[in-house]
């Protein structure tokens, strides 16, 4: 279900996976609205902005935590298995890369790959 809030003329403005104050009706999820309300562009480019955004943090934390474990401040044995297995998976696959690194660009003005 969703939870929905529409205009004065009856349109979708906002479509939420939870409750929120200014909610008018809630929307099974196969609800035609519902639907084209995922397929419209608009919302498709916000939701691909927030899964680059995801992946960006993803480096900012991996580098925070290296400098955590660099200062002493945080050992690696100081977070759950799973956690600690996919870091160093992830350490790998860079070092891994290590060799390619004129083609990588970790800086932020570049966006990736050169």
């Amino acid at each position: 279900m969703y939870y929905v809030q529409r205009d004065t003329q009856g349109q979708l403005v906002r479509v939420e996976a939870a409750a929120y104050a200014e909610y008018t009706e809630m929307l099974a999820a196969d609800h035609a609205e519902i639907q084209a309300w995922f397929a419209d562009d608009t919302v498709e480019t916000s939701l691909r902005v927030l899964k680059q955004s995801d992946l960006d943090m993803i480096r900012v934390l991996e580098d925070l935590i290296e400098v955590l474990t660099a200062k002493g401040v945080l050992s690696i044995t100081d977070l759950p298995p799973g956690a600690q297995a996919k870091l160093l998976n992830r350490s790998s696959a860079r070092e891994a890369l290590g060799g390619l690194s004129n083609l990588i660009d970790d800086s932020e003005e570049s966006g990736g790959l050169i």
